[in-house]
C-alpha cells in the first residue's frame, strides 16, 4: 500500500493515509479492537467505534501506564513501579503500521490494529515488551546483522466443560460432534473434523497478511500445531504469533470449543511448546549461519549456540513464565530438560534442523506456548549476540538421547521460584530486556508466584486432608 501522508507526530511510523484508505475500502466495519501486549503477552486495549479510528491515527490514544504493570489476572502489581510511583499517569499508544485489518467472521464487522506504547515525548515506553525486542533488533542492525525467523504454535482444542473427574477433555469435532480421545499424532483424518474451525483461522490470518501454513495433529488428544511462514523481519514473526493466538482463541469460541494455550493442561501427555526458528542475515541478505561445506558448521552458528547455552539458565523465566509452565519439563516429553544442542535431534534444547542448507537456522525449543513471543525473541537474540561477541564454544554435540545427556550441560533452574530468583539476579537478562522491562517482568512474576503459593488448591486437600 502506498502511504503518502506520513504523520510526523507518530513515533511508530503509522500514517493517516493507511487509516483513510482502510476506511474507504471497508465501509462495512463498525468498530476496531485496538490491542497492545503486556508482559505476559496478553492482549490489552479497547474496542473503539469507526469514527474514532482517524483521530487515533492522527494523535495516538492515551492509556494509563498501569496497563503494562498487570499480572496474569489483570490486577496491578505495585512493585513494577508503574502504578502509584508514576501516579498511574497516561502514556500514548500509537498504531503499528501494516497491522490494520478486518476480522474474519465478526458480527457486526470489526477490524483490529496493534498498538505500541510511547512516552508523551515520543520516546519508547520501555516496559512495553515490543520495545524490548526492537532494542535487540536495532543492536544487531548496528552490527550489520538482521534476524529472520518464525514461531511454531502448539495448542489444545478442549471441551468447554470439564469431564466427571474435573479434568479437561478434548473438544468434539466441530464438523459432526465426534470425539476422539486417542493421541493420533500426524493423523490426517483426525484433522478433518476440525476443518471448519481451521478454515476460519486460515481465512482470518490471510486478511492480516499472515501466512499460516502446515497443520498437524500433535502428540496428545486434542493437540494441534500450526506453523508460520518464515519472516525476514523477526519483529513481524513475533507479531504473527501473537495475532494468530488471538485468532485461534476467537474462532474456537465461535465454534463452541476452548482453545487452550497452557503449557501443560494434561499431566498424562506432552505439553505445548512455542519453538522459535532463527537465522541471521547480513546487510547483503545472506544467511551467515550457512556453512561452506554441508555438515561442517561454521563459527557463527556454533558461537550463537554457545551463547544460548551459556545464558539459558538465567533466561528460563522468559521461556517458562508461569507455575503451569514448569509441569511441561519432564523426560521423554519433547520438552528439553537441559541446555543441550544437536543436529536433527528433537530431544535437545537447541536443534540444527535437517534440510536445505540454504535454510540453515537454530531451532530454540525451551519456550512454552504460554510465553511472550516478544520477550522470547529478545532474549534469544541477546543470547546469540552474546555468544558471537565472545566467540563462545557450544561444547560437545548431543548425538543420542538429550534427556540422559548431562555430561557438559550447565544446570537450569528446576522450578518456578528458582527461575524467578535467577532472572532477578541476571545482569544478562537486564541488558537483554532493558532495565525497566526486566524490573516490570520479574516483579510481575514474583507477585504471581506469591498468589499461587498462598492459594490452597484441590491437590492440597487430596494429599493432606485425611493423612497429616
Amino acid at each position: 500500500m502506498t502511504q503518502t501522508s506520513p504523520n510526523p507526530q507518530s513515533p511508530s511510523g503509522s500514517t493517516v493515509t493507511e487509516a483513510e484508505t482502510f476506511l474507504d475500502a471497508h465501509p462495512e466495519i463498525e468498530a476496531f479492537d485496538i490491542v497492545l501486549h503486556d508482559a505476559n503477552g496478553i492482549g490489552r486495549g479497547k474496542i473503539i467505534r469507526r469514527h474514532e479510528l482517524l483521530g487515533m491515527f492522527k494523535s495516538g490514544r492515551h492509556l494509563p501506564i498501569s496497563i503494562l504493570g498487570l499480572d496474569i489476572c489483570g490486577e496491578d502489581v505495585h512493585e513494577t513501579g508503574l502504578i502509584w510511583d508514576e501516579g498511574d499517569g497516561d502514556r500514548r499508544a500509537w498504531p503499528l503500521p501494516g497491522t490494520l485489518r478486518p476480522i474474519h467472521a465478526s458480527t457486526p464487522p470489526r477490524g483490529e490494529v496493534l498498538m505500541c506504547v510511547y512516552n508523551l515525548d515520543g520516546t519508547p515506553m520501555s516496559s512495553d515488551p515490543r520495545h524490548a525486542l526492537q532494542r535487540q533488533v536495532d543492536a544487531l542492525a548496528a552490527e550489520g546483522l538482521h534476524p529472520a525467523g518464525a514461531f511454531e504454535l502448539e495448542f489444545f482444542l478442549l471441551a468447554n466443560e470439564r469431564g466427571p473427574d474435573g479434568k479437561m477433555v478434548p473438544a468434539r469435532d466441530v464438523l459432526d460432534g465426534r470425539r476422539n480421545s486417542k493421541t493420533d499424532v500426524y493423523s490426517v483424518d483426525q484433522l478433518h473434523g476440525m476443518l471448519p474451525l481451521f478454515n476460519d483461522i486460515y481465512a482470518d490470518a490471510a486478511k492480516a497478511g499472515i501466512k499460516a501454513e502446515t497443520l498437524i495433529s500433535e502428540f496428545a488428544p486434542g493437540q494441534y500445531e500450526l506453523t508460520l511462514h518464515y519472516r525476514e523481519d523477526v519483529m513481524q514473526a513475533a507479531d504473527d504469533l501473537l495475532r494468530l493466538k488471538r485468532m485461534v482463541r476467537y474462532h474456537a469460541r465461535q465454534h463452541g470449543v476452548t482453545a487452550c494455550f497452557m503449557a501443560k493442561p494434561n499431566e498424562d501427555y506432552a505439553g505445548s511448546g512455542m519453538h522459535f526458528h532463527v537465522s541471521m542475515l547480513n546487510d547483503a541478505g545472506k544467511n551467515i549461519f550457512i556453512e561452506a561445506v554441508e555438515g561442517q558448521y561454521n563459527a557463527a552458528i556454533l558461537h550463537a549456540i554457545g551463547g544460548l547455552r551459556a545464558t539459558m539458565a538465567e533466561s528460563m523465566l522468559i521461556f517458562a513464565p508461569h507455575a503451569n509452565s514448569w509441569r511441561r519439563f519432564a523426560s521423554n516429553s519433547y520438552a528439553p530438560v537441559s541446555p543441550t544442542w544437536g543436529v536433527n535431534n528433537r530431544s535437545v534444547a537447541l536443534r540444527i534442523p535437517a534440510g536445505d542448507i540454504r535454510a540453515r537456522r537454530i531451532e530454540h525449543r525451551p519456550a512454552g506456548v504460554d510465553a511472550n513471543a516478544y520477550l522470547v525473541a529478545a532474549t534469544v537474540l541477546a543470547g546469540i549476540r552474546h555468544g558471537m561477541a565472545h566467540q563462545m564454544d557450544p561444547g560437545p554435540e548431543t548425538t543420542g538421547n538429550g534427556y540422559t545427556d548431562t555430561s557438559d550441560a550447565p544446570p537450569i533452574p528446576v522450578d518456578w521460584r528458582s527461575a524467578i530468583e535467577a532472572a532477578k539476579a541476571s545482569s544478562f537478562l537486564k541488558a537483554a530486556l532493558g532495565e525497566d522491562m526486566h524490573r516490570t517482568f520479574t516483579a510481575i512474576k514474583a507477585a504471581e508466584y506469591a498468589r499461587v503459593m498462598r492459594t490452597v488448591s484441590e491437590v492440597d486437600f487430596d494429599l493432606y486432608l485425611h493423612t497429616v
